[in-house]
Order: C-alpha cells, then structure tokens, then sequence
C-alpha cells in the first residue's frame, strides 16, 4: 500500500484529507506541523503532501529535507495564498506539484493518483 506523509496545520482538513486518502487505498501518516513530519523522514514514503504556510518549519523546508533523504519521493503542496503557490513554484523541489485551496477532497485524492501513477 503507498505510504503518504500529510503536513497540515488545520486539524479539521488534516481529518478529511486522511480519511479521504486512506478510502482511497493509501496508507496515511498526518503531522499537525513541518517539525512533526520532518520527525518522521527517515521512514520510506511514496508522496509527501503537504501545505505551505505553518507555523514553524515550512512545507518548503519539510519538502527540501524530504527530497534530500528520498530523492525522487513525490512532492505535493496545498496552499490557501496565491503569492505562495507562485513561490513554491520557484523553490520547491524539481516536479513538486502545488495545488490552491479552496480544492475538494476528490480533486487531491485525483492529484495523488495521477502522481502516483506518473512513476
């Protein structure tokens, strides 16, 4: 089963993007930060999803540190801010995809899927 570390700071939307993720058919590890996830890189994943802005460490930072450990691990990021999807655009890691909020839940789980598959 594909393994997706999720970073979102909003709990609610953590909740639903988990649970949308594991109906989906992956298996879902959620941090409530960029510290908690990056807690947890040394462990193999197949896509790192994660929002942008949070306080403390970033989901920029988190990602970097993932592509550093996991080179050619997926990188998914979800940002309300459209300035900041401009700008991760920039410094994400090569092949990141970022994605705007407002976005339904059937739109990420489609995302996840068509990356996943890209492999």
């Amino acid at each position: 089963m594909p393994r997706i570390l999720l970073a979102e700071d909003d709990d609610s939307l953590r909740g639903f993007l988990s649970r949308a993720l594991e109906r989906a058919g992956y298996d879902v590890t959620a941090c409530a930060d960029g510290e908690e996830a990056a807690a947890v890189l040394d462990q193999d994943w197949d896509l790192l999803l994660t929002d942008i802005v949070m306080p403390g460490m970033d989901g920029i930072e988190v990602a970097r540190l993932a592509a550093a450990k996991h080179p050619g691990l997926r990188i998914m990021f979800i940002t309300g801010f459209a300035a900041v999807a401009l700008a991760a655009g920039e410094s994400a890691p090569p092949g990141a995809k970022v994605l705007s909020k407002p976005i339904h839940l059937r739109e990420i789980v489609t995302e996840v899927e068509r990356m996943m598959a890209a492999a």
